[in-house]
């Protein structure tokens, strides 16, 4: 194709997961399934936390809006995967690209900030636990909350709109959905500020975000190491340990995208990654804090037996 402004882009193709049509149907009941068990879960979750009233603490306060960007960014892709599956052409019109971009930016931003929030609740809890009611207060927590859906808004408008910037010569995207990487691949020029920008915001909040955690846990770990009691010390990591699970897959995940050399992993690798943090990694979390938590698990048994009674 003849080297165009973005403007002459009407639309993309997406390459998708797979071009072998005997794939289509069974991948399409698979994510499906992953999907419907998604918003199940995360919003059980919300519910579960709002009919309890034990859970009205600032822990469960976090997990309810980290169920919520689970479940919307989950929802900015697998909708449009679960149609591309059904359809002989994958296409999607260039503002539907854009507007996928923006919102998936939002909410995979807003998640790596709400774990951070999370890991530093979890640090105030552990580390200073007669200060904890005073320090998280419902204002704090408010404040934190919209500091994360703020930062996820900030990062995405520039990200995107940078992406706006750049021309297009080509249309086939090598990815199921409209992500960053793939789109700067289809540039008809080395646009090196724009890639520079966007990598540093990129590289900014996964390092901001993910280094926050390991000084949260490292404190954590040292005040842990401290208690006396083998019992104390089991009940201080069991409060850690599914906040620690959701952090190592998410960051796990979307380092192996995004802080890796481009020639490390095949195309099938990178997609397998991707899956798993935005269409996997939602649906496991609800299902992590509730099977690994005690008081979400006798919160559920209180639920269910008041609503059969």
């Amino acid at each position: 194709m003849a080297a165009e402004n973005h403007s002459a882009v009407m639309e993309f193709i997406l390459g998708g997961l797979t071009n072998r049509p005997e794939f289509q149907l069974p991948l399409f009941f698979l994510f499906l399934g992953i999907y419907t068990v998604t918003i199940v879960g995360n919003l059980g979750m919300i519910t579960l936390i709002c009919l309890n009233s034990q859970l009205h603490t600032p822990m469960y306060f976090f997990l309810t809006n980290l169920s919520f960007v689970d479940m919307c960014y989950s929802s900015v892709i697998t909708p449009k995967m679960l149609v591309n599956f059904l359809s002989e052409k994958n296409s999607i019109s260039y503002s539907g690209c854009m507007s996928q971009l923006y919102f998936f930016i939002v909410f995979v931003v807003a998640e790596c900030y709400m774990l951070t929030v999370m890991a530093y609740d979890r640090y105030v809890a552990i580390c200073s636990p007669l200060l904890y009611n005073i320090i998280m207060s419902p204002q704090m927590c408010s404040l934190l909350v919209a500091v994360v859906y703020i930062m996820g808004l900030i990062g995405s408008t520039i990200e995107t709109a940078l992406m706006i910037k750049l021309s297009y010569c080509e249309i086939f995207i090598s990815h199921y959905f409209c992500d960053i990487l793939p789109l700067m691949k289809l540039s008809c020029f080395s646009a090196y500020d724009i890639e520079m920008t966007v990598f540093f915001l990129a590289g900014f909040n996964i390092v901001a975000t993910s280094l926050t955690v390991l000084t949260s846990y490292a404190f954590i770990l040292s005040s842990i190491l401290r208690i006396n009691s083998k019992e104390g010390r089991s009940k201080a990591f069991s409060t850690c340990s599914s906040h620690l699970a959701a952090v190592g897959m998410f960051y796990g995940s979307t380092a192996f995208i995004y802080l890796k050399p481009s020639t490390v992993s095949s195309l099938a690798q990178e997609n397998v990654a991707s899956v798993f943090y935005t269409t996997v990694i939602p649906m496991l979390n609800p299902l992590i804090y509730s099977l690994r938590n005690k008081e979400v698990k006798a919160a559920m048994q209180k639920t269910l037996r008041r609503k059969l009674s």
